[in-house]
């Protein structure tokens, strides 16, 4: 989707704009673009070549005219093994069905896959994408041509509509949390690729927010470099605010790394009283080593993790976390596509951006 001087996203390609540009019918287009008899092919070839300069697809629910499809939208998920993913996706689905829209999946995150890739492979077959791309919001939406795409937790690029979460608040939210209950020894476990992961040793150094000291499970160079995430960036200034001790480690996104690294944190650190961590998955993780260090929860050390899983609830102890309300989140993109659709909201616009914030809720773990 190409923006427009004002840096939004052009108005979709019509039918009668290819048509236009073509001088042809609109009956001449639908042939074209579908397959159909009864016009020359080099007036055929001419339409589809115009089509593809003014990034117009035909939506399957406009073909059902002529084949007999109906709205699909293709839904980008990273990781279907992170119980995150499919709380959000059954509510996506639910929603989505109950407009009469076809879902058409892609679970990119096997075998070096990227969210581009997934939406390579569903540009094909669907009229609009909702997804985390992980950072490939441009791209995509150029892979899509006029047709929405929607963005969620990254920077919406030229994406046509996007929905964020209001991280600062979060970490303000549990950061004060853990504060107020006389935490003073605070650590944030990140999540990181696995090519930024480390050997498994734990260097020291100073951190570029200010605070006294950073142990992080990387490479002392990407050590400097901060947190990996919006979220580590956001968890990181509320705990430089503190002006207490803090630290940062990383590890890669499952429940097996966190627990390495929250056990290499507390070898380290033993004084360490309160772990933020990046999800609950993790957090699973982190309660473990926790555990296994002979320390209690929540009396020696505090843990709260993020997202709000069904899974917090049946630990042991039970997770506190920084909760989002998943069918919400669903609800959310499918009523901003619903919007785009329809054209009730302009691709870029303001009311094509959003914003969603977390709760916390306490549990046994803090």
């Amino acid at each position: 989707m190409s923006p427009t001087s004002s840096g939004r996203p052009a108005k979709p390609a019509t039918i009668l704009d290819v048509a236009a540009a073509a001088g042809v019918s609109r009956q001449t287009v639908t042939r074209a673009m579908n397959g159909m008899p009864g016009i020359k092919e080099s007036t055929r070839e001419r339409v589809q070549e115009l089509a593809r300069e003014l990034g117009y697809t035909p939506s399957r629910f406009a073909r059902g005219l002529v084949q007999g499809s109906r709205t699909s939208v293709g839904l980008a998920i990273p990781d279907l093994t992170n119980p995150y993913f499919p709380a959000f996706a059954s509510s996506v689905v639910e929603l989505a069905t109950q407009r009469g829209w076809h879902i058409v999946v892609d679970d990119y995150g096997h075998g070096g896959r990227t969210g581009l890739d997934a939406v390579d492979h569903l540009a094909p077959q669907v009229d609009a994408v909702i997804g985390y791309l992980g950072g490939y919001a441009e791209q995509a939406q150029a892979v899509m041509g006029r047709r929405p795409l929607i963005v969620l937790d990254e920077t919406p690029g030229g994406a046509a509509g996007s929905i964020n979460f209001d991280y600062a608040e979060a970490a303000k939210l549990a950061v004060d949390h853990l504060w107020n209950t006389n935490r003073r020894n605070i650590a944030y476990l990140d999540a990181c690729s696995s090519s930024l992961i480390g050997s498994g040793q734990v260097p020291t150094g100073p951190s570029k927010f200010g605070a006294p000291e950073v142990v992080a499970q990387v490479p002392s160079t990407e050590a400097e470099a901060g947190p990996c995430t919006v979220r580590g960036r956001a968890v990181t200034g509320r705990l430089y605010g503190t002006g207490a001790p803090w630290a940062l480690v990383t590890a890669a996104e499952t429940a097996e790394a966190a627990r390495a690294a929250a056990a290499a944190l507390l070898r380290e650190r033993p004084e360490t009283d309160g772990i933020l961590v990046f999800n609950d998955l993790m957090a699973a993780g982190v309660l473990k080593a926790v555990h296994e260090a002979g320390l209690r929860v929540p009396e020696d050390c505090a843990v709260i993790g993020m997202d709000g899983i069904p899974l917090g609830e049946f630990l042991t102890p039970e997770l506190s976390t920084l909760a989002l309300d998943l069918r919400e989140v669903g609800r959310a993109a499918v009523e901003l596509l619903e919007g785009l659709l329809a054209g009730a909201v302009a691709p870029g616009s303001d009311a094509a951006r959003l914003t969603l914030v977390h709760q916390l809720i306490l549990r046994e773990s803090a």
